[in-house]
């Protein structure tokens, strides 16, 4: 059993915040060169390798089985969530989207998690949960304005409608997630990408769009498949396993979107609006009410 240690999982934490912090910029690099069902393909694939070679080091290739049809059933359905359909849509978004309005936009899934688990899984509606979502909305049509009173003077309404419909497929694939816990995570990762992966190569010979070799949108893929996606999900498995307080390191997450802009400065050469910033407070602010009042809630219930 691994050892806790919360300095440890602090520091897996921060390579977590560093590489997910660059995925909007890789995303917007990569459809420079590919669209994106090319994108997922390639990315997917790179994933689907690495998570093999890390099975193969931690010695977990026999755990690559089924015992039940259930186990069959949550793999074939987590790996049509995600990553199939979640980053289908989602490059989609970034294809229509400046970066600094489709990451954050994609943010909001926590909140929607909370709204889909009242709806699926019977779990309370709490006041402060529906608070949450009204603030985080604020928030969602400060990015979508980009500086403009009329929030689609600028930004394109498919292109929104994509990036705030991947969050809920991000909730739904947890929703789904939270019933499959007997399987090892690595595990499921490397099923859900592998299936993933042959799923995009079904549609893309149904589309007519085959594979193509372009090297740059390759390798855009590549550094997608291995820092979006398998290295930097195994490192953020390994965060949890080594923290003794899981709240706390969940919080290093909030970090991310504002890494993120960052990169899109720098690199994208994007100018960051104030709206992007204003809204992308509304949001973490929302994740965090929700969070902490939530709690406090539920301990001030009557028995």
């Amino acid at each position: 059993m691994e050892k806790k240690s919360q300095s440890r999982a602090y520091f897996f934490a921060s390579f977590v915040v560093l590489f997910w912090g660059t995925s909007a910029t890789a995303f917007k690099i990569g459809l420079r060169y590919i669209d994106p069902v090319q994108l997922l393909f390639w990315s997917s694939l790179a994933a689907s390798a690495i998570l093999f070679t890390v099975l193969v080091f931690q010695r977990k290739l026999h755990l690559l089985k089924f015992t039940s049809k259930k186990d069959l059933l949550f793999s074939l359905a987590e790996s049509i969530l995600n990553p199939f359909l979640y980053y289908l849509v989602l490059f989609k978004a970034y294809s229509l989207l400046p970066a600094q309005v489709a990451q954050p936009l994609n943010y909001i899934w926590p909140i929607v998690l909370v709204v889909l688990a009242a709806l699926l899984l019977k779990h309370p509606l709490r006041i402060t949960d529906i608070v949450a979502l009204l603030i985080s909305l604020i928030g969602v049509a400060f990015i979508s304005s980009q500086g403009n009173m009329n929030i689609f003077a600028k930004s394109d309404p498919l292109g929104v409608l994509l990036a705030l419909g991947s969050s809920v497929i991000w909730a739904g694939f947890w929703v789904v997630n939270m019933y499959d816990k007997h399987r090892n995570e690595e595990v499921k990762l490397f099923i859900s990408f592998a299936t993933a992966t042959i799923f995009t190569l079904l549609y893309m010979a149904a589309i007519k769009n085959l594979p193509t070799l372009i090297i740059k949108g390759i390798a855009a893929s590549v550094y997608i498949g291995a820092f979006e996606m398998g290295i930097t999900f195994v490192l953020w498995l390994k965060a949890l396993n080594s923290a003794t307080n899981t709240a706390r390191l969940g919080n290093f997450s909030y970090l991310v979107p504002f890494v993120a802009l960052v990169f899109v400065s720098l690199v994208l050469n994007e100018k960051i609006v104030w709206t992007t910033l204003v809204g992308l407070f509304f949001i973490i602010g929302a994740i965090v009410f929700q969070q902490f009042l939530g709690k406090k809630e539920i301990k001030n219930e009557p028995i």
